[in-house]
């Protein structure tokens, strides 16, 4: 398989890409896509990457694998394409933006390629899934990958702010620099912790904005 990425990403992550484990990564999913249904297609696997170069990087959104639904996954976490209805924890995360920033118009779309265009990094920790069954790649290691990718940000970059959502994303997060990052922390938008009052009123969208504006970087069009 072709690992098609932009120069920013290919420049600071060669060395991982040349790792005898992505190597074997590689392979694996490309096996995975000969024998069965995988999503995302083969050519958006790497889109999280493709839409938000380095340079231009802003906000580190973390989410656990893409949509396993014919048609859904678009390579960017949380993001569907243009005509899929807006999945549940999708919904909830423009529920608490529109609260958040006091807006009255619900987005109709459900594909965040606009965020990834401003800056927002939306990546899943496994990058593929196979059709109707989630988490299916776990064991493919692309853990290995997203965790050296996080690290490079923290490393590389200076004021990103991860939002970090739920326990997994938490824990994906740990090795961030808080130093030199802000990092936002809180329950999963899916419906049972939103449900459970740990989602709502998290203030995540304009809390990164401000983050932003105070150390010159432009703020995130969200809605």
């Amino acid at each position: 398989m072709q690992i098609n990425l932009i120069p920013s990403w290919q420049t600071v992550l060669s060395d991982e890409i040349k790792k005898p484990y992505f190597q074997d990564l590689i392979q694996a999913v490309d096996l995975e896509y000969q024998n069965s249904t995988c999503f995302p297609p083969k050519e958006l696997i790497f889109s999280a990457f493709n839409n938000c170069s380095l340079e231009n990087l802003k906000v580190v959104i973390i989410g656990q694998d893409p949509y396993h639904g014919e048609g859904e996954a678009n390579g960017l976490c949380f993001s569907v394409n243009d005509s899929v209805k807006i999945p549940p924890s999708l919904r909830n995360i423009f529920r608490e933006m529109n609260n958040d920033l006091d807006s009255i118009f619900m987005p109709t779309s459900g594909n965040l390629e606009s965020w990834a265009k401003q800056g927002v990094l939306l990546l899943n920790a496994s990058l593929t899934v196979r059709k109707d069954s989630p988490n299916s790649h776990k064991h493919l290691k692309w853990n290995l990958f997203t965790d050296a990718v996080i690290q490079k940000i923290s490393e590389e970059k200076e004021n990103v702010v991860f939002m970090l959502w739920g326990n997994f994303a938490k824990k994906k997060g740990a090795k961030i620099d808080r130093e030199k990052h802000l990092v936002l922390e809180s329950g999963h938008p899916s419906p049972m912790s939103a449900n459970q009052g740990k989602w709502f009123g998290n203030k995540n969208f304009s809390q990164a904005n401000e983050y932003l504006k105070k150390n010159d970087l432009g703020m995130i069009d969200w809605l």
